[in-house]
């Protein structure tokens, strides 16, 4: 069982010949909109992986927030924790993708950046009976601190997924057993900008001297790094692939995959290999959310390569 605690946005997206300057309108498309979010993208990565999911995060009471009450139940996730926010919209995501797949991206939480201590609390008997829980930092710092207290208080491991990056209490990283920044997310947490394997060490030590005991930095095509100490750390590869045409949500499809590996019982390594398949595929198709693999395309695609 895998608890994730984050956001849900609506993806609104549409593909530009190049990226805007200020002031310039571009002539696009595309558009499609469908479900995203970093939580509920990783909930859906890890549901068609083929774990139970509960999934704890915040919605309005509108037509985003019915979108997402559809796709979670669609895919067999349990919604029993997601309140529903009087006042607030659901979230919206406004993603632009570019000829090569590079994307940017305007995050407007609405409901689940008011995720509360109270909100998590209520959720706290899925927590506990939970093999692993996966949060990140797309909603407020309130719910990522409780989510790690309660975690802590009935055992379960947690991987902190630190995106998209925001300063955070440091302290709650001793009680983490993962932390999974991308290189611009790690240059950030540990103060050293990465930009090549040697300065990747270097932040993946600095980080850990926090108190996490493992450091996973995710490197796009070059891969990811498995940090657990100076003399035990490696580099894995990511999978080459020639039918990119959207790197939207990959580091989503990473954490959702890599939480489903651990609770599964993979080893670091099988896990990252096993996150890495998750997140190549993902980036085949468009979308976020949609665009997630299921467990038979993950297996073959393993068994291929």
């Amino acid at each position: 069982m895998i608890t994730v605690v984050g956001s849900f946005v609506v993806d609104l997206m549409s593909r530009t010949p190049h990226m805007p300057v200020a002031g310039e309108t571009v002539l696009g498309g595309p558009f499609r909109m469908g479900p995203g979010g970093k939580g509920g993208n990783q909930a859906v990565a890890a549901a068609r992986c083929g774990s139970p999911v509960n999934m704890v995060t915040k919605l309005g009471k509108d037509d985003f927030g019915e979108m997402a009450k559809r796709t979670f139940l669609a895919e067999n996730i349990n919604i029993d924790y997601t309140p529903i926010d009087p006042e607030e919209a659901t979230g919206a995501a406004l993603i632009i993708v570019e000829q090569s797949s590079e994307n940017m991206i305007v995050v407007a939480l609405g409901a689940c950046g008011k995720l509360s201590r109270e909100d998590i609390y209520k959720a706290e008997d899925a927590i506990s009976k939970s093999d692993i829980v996966l949060t990140q930092l797309e909603t407020s710092v309130e719910a990522v601190v409780t989510t790690v207290e309660i975690a802590k208080k009935h055992g379960v491991p947690v991987i902190l997924n630190t995106a998209p990056y925001q300063e955070f209490p440091k302290e709650i990283l001793k009680d983490i057993a993962y932390v999974t920044p991308n290189e611009t997310e790690a240059g950030y947490l540990s103060g050293i900008p990465v930009v090549d394997d040697d300065s990747a060490l270097k932040a993946a030590a600095a980080i850990q001297a926090m108190g996490v005991k493992t450091v996973i930095i995710t490197m796009g095509k070059r891969g990811c790094l498995l940090f657990e100490g100076p003399e035990k750390y490696e580099f894995v590869p990511s999978f080459k692939l020639d039918n990119v045409v959207d790197t939207t949500g990959a580091g989503d499809a990473f954490n959702g995959g890599f939480a489903h590996a651990i609770a599964t019982g993979m080893s670091l390594k099988e896990a990252a290999r096993f996150a890495s398949a998750v997140a190549g595929l993902s980036v085949t198709k468009i979308g976020t959310a949609p665009a997630m693999p299921r467990i038979e395309d993950v297996e073959a695609f393993l068994a291929a390569h």
